[in-house]
């Protein structure tokens, strides 16, 4: 075996053995982060200050992101139901991918791209000024006092934001499929409850607190971490945005799998 070749093995057994801590760690975040939710008192000032915080930065954007994806849903779907000469599903069909897959994803790129990153920025700073060390040093819990009320936080805006995508994403569909397409408003309306169905909208809500939770966690543990000083906290916060955007997409597979299994399409 060459040299070459063995430092390549150790590259890659160095790089797996790092993955396989830090999914440990993260694992053991979200444990203290569920067994401090309980504690007492709870930081309702800084919860309140971290959800009016993360809604105020990602509110506008996901609304704009919101209006083009309902509309290329609807022009797509729209286009390729001709096609299929059912157009009288096209309502149904284009309220299924938005509020399945659409508004969740939507939410949840948004959450960790704007939110995270803050999120992973502010505490990546505490980290370097060494202000964790010092909550420690005076017996404050620092997973208690900042990281919970973050987790909550984002996980509340999630699901309020994956709310007015759903609103705001079907309202676009609607109307470039009526105005744009000629389409008909009452069938377009009408077709809603041909298709979709109230469980419909209960998992994207799961979705996006899921998503929401992985994308606190994941943003939380990179800024308690940083390595490098103030380089560090900019490669932490890249990193975060990352990697929660790998879990994200891994999580929506398998959450999707399982409620086609767990629920049956309306209709079967």
């Amino acid at each position: 075996m060459t040299s070459a070749t063995t430092r390549g093995i150790d590259r890659v057994t160095k790089a797996g053995n790092s993955a396989m801590t830090q999914a440990g760690n993260l694992i053991q975040l979200f444990i203290d982060v569920a067994r401090n939710i309980f504690a007492r008192p709870f930081q309702l000032r800084e919860f309140i200050e971290q959800a009016w915080f993360i809604a105020s930065v990602t509110i506008l954007p996901t609304a704009l992101v919101a209006i083009p994806f309902g509309a290329i849903v609807s022009l797509q779907t729209g286009s390729l139901i001709k096609q299929l000469g059912a157009e009288g599903f096209t309502g149904a069909t284009s309220v299924l991918v938005v509020v399945q897959q659409g508004s969740p994803l939507v939410t949840s790129l948004l959450i960790a791209g704007a939110a995270g990153s803050a999120v992973a920025a502010d505490l990546g700073a505490r980290t370097i000024r060494e202000e964790i060390d010092a909550m420690m040093v005076l017996g404050i819990n620092p997973i208690q006092r900042l990281v919970v009320p973050r987790v909550l936080a984002m996980v509340l805006v999630a699901v309020l934001l994956n709310g007015l995508v759903c609103v705001v994403g079907i309202g676009g569909g609607y109307f470039f499929n009526v105005v744009i397409q000629q389409g008909t408003p009452g069938a377009y309306l009408a077709s809603f409850s041909a298709l979709a169905q109230l469980p419909d909208l209960y998992v994207a809500e799961l979705k996006a607190a899921i998503f929401g939770v992985l994308a606190a966690v994941v943003a939380c543990y990179k800024g308690l971490n940083p390595k490098g000083g103030p380089k560090g906290v900019g490669d932490a916060v890249n990193q975060s945005v990352v990697i929660t955007f790998l879990l994200l997409f891994f999580a929506n597979l398998i959450l999707t799998a399982v409620y086609l299994q767990v629920i049956p399409a309306k209709g079967s």
